[in-house]
Order: C-alpha cells, then structure tokens, then sequence
C-alpha cells in the first residue's frame, strides 16, 4: 500500500450539537473500536487514515468536509 496516499487522507468533522461522537476504528483481520472522542456544538476536529485506523464513525449533527465533498450527519 502506499503510504503516501494512505496517510494523506484527512476529514473534518464540525459539530452542529453538543454530544457529537467520532470514534476510530482499526484495521486488520478484527475491526474493532480504538478511539473515541466527543465533540460539543461549534467545535472542530481534523482526523487522518493511518495504519492503524481504517474507519470512522460519527454519531450525531455534524458537517464532514473530505477531498471528495461535504456530508452532513444525523437528523433535522
């Protein structure tokens, strides 16, 4: 795999409620939860795809800014 592009892929999440959860997970044979962070309404998080997170999960109202576009997250 190159790493080059592996570790060259950043989102950001913004979260438009209290209580939004980003949470992290692995790569590898089992998938598994490895991080969890929890982000409050105006606040802003940048994560990146590494060797060891191949996923992320968010739960809540949030905007995501990615290289390919912008996605919005929970309920109106």
């Amino acid at each position: 795999m190159d790493n080059q592009l592996l570790y060259g892929e950043y989102i950001c999440v913004a979260a438009e409620e209290d209580g939004v959860s980003i949470i992290g997970m692995t790569r590898g044979k089992d998938t598994k939860f490895h991080h969890t962070e929890k982000l409050d309404k105006g606040e802003v998080m940048i994560a990146q795809f590494t060797e060891n997170t191949s996923a992320i999960k968010i739960r809540g109202k949030a905007r995501i800014l990615t290289k390919h576009g912008e996605i919005r997250s929970g309920r109106d």
